[in-house]
């Protein structure tokens, strides 16, 4: 059983990439041991170097306390969990999962009740805030499941994040409102990309609407965060325009199954998909606006 008077937890943070790679180094920075595992084995090596358990996990996972699963989507996070190579099964009675992924909530309900099977606490806790909150421990955290799981991973919640929003002790719940946030996030990218190339129709400068918009009742946080990288000519991916037809997929399997229309939605995933089909899915999703700025035949900043 974990030792609630010890806030030290030995810990597996499965997937680093840019979201996961900042998770697991914030959970290192507070004190954990932590081992890095992620199928990118540079990634692997870079987080070791970082102070990373160098260890076999295998000989390892009967002494983890939690395990955080920050990968792209349901599929991995179940093979991450019950897999071929599954950690659940080889973690001890009392350990947590800490689910990170954006998953839907009938998915999270599933992996609770998989997990409790085992006697491993699980907490649906998806996450906001972008790479750079993550790599400071600054995360805000959906989270979802009963108190003892909150108990048990408490002291990697305070290492990770700087809100951990409780509610409710049923998983799946977190997932809900995740699902809510990348409906609003999806829709302000795909619109600030929308609104700065429409300005660029009308002779305002990207770094113009920048400056201005943000100042003005029309900005957002998404369009602060991502508009500054199409004026660089940045793609650098923080969020892969790839994450999108993922998680507004998400949403509109949630608004179906709840006969909801949801037709906003629906239209910014159709430019992300149009990106995705442009070969810029591995891009920032800023890139976005390199699909109306095709269509309009305008040259963003950067380009040639």
């Amino acid at each position: 059983m974990t030792d609630k008077t010890n806030p030290t937890r030995n810990v597996a943070a499965f997937g680093l990439g840019s979201m996961g790679y900042g998770i697991a180094t914030s959970a290192l920075r507070g004190g954990h041991p932590v081992w890095g595992v992620d199928i990118n084995r540079e990634q692997m090596r870079r987080f070791a170097g970082e102070g990373g358990q160098t260890g076999a996990l295998e000989e390892a996972a009967d002494r983890l306390d939690a395990v955080i699963v920050t990968v792209l989507n349901a599929a991995q996070a179940e093979a991450v969990l019950f897999g071929e190579n599954g950690i659940v099964p080889r973690l001890k009675a009392g350990a947590s999962v800490l689910c990170c992924a954006t998953v839907p909530p009938v998915f999270a309900r599933d992996m609770a009740a998989r997990c409790a099977g085992h006697g491993v606490h699980y907490l649906d806790a998806p996450i906001s805030g972008g790479s750079t909150k993550a790599s400071q421990g600054e995360l805000t955290i959906m989270g979802a499941g009963t108190p003892e799981a909150f108990a048990a991973l408490r002291p990697v919640l305070d290492s990770i994040a700087e809100t951990v929003f409780e509610l409710g002790d049923e998983a799946g719940a977190g997932s809900a409102m995740k699902a809510v946030n990348q409906l609003l996030a999806g829709v302000h990218i795909a619109t600030m990309a929308e609104a700065l190339t429409f300005g660029m129709t009308q002779g305002v400068a990207p770094d113009k609407f920048v400056e201005v918009i943000s100042q003005c009742a029309g900005t957002s946080w998404m369009l602060e965060n991502r508009a500054p990288h199409i004026v660089a000519g940045d793609y650098t991916p923080h969020s892969q325009i790839n994450i999108w037809p993922k998680d507004l997929g998400i949403v509109l399997d949630i608004a179906r199954s709840a006969s909801f229309s949801a037709p906003i939605t629906a239209a910014a995933l159709q430019q992300y998909l149009a990106a995705a089909g442009m070969g810029l899915g591995g891009e920032d999703d800023a890139a976005v606006a390199k699909v109306y700025a095709r269509n309009a035949g305008l040259t963003l900043p950067g380009e040639a």
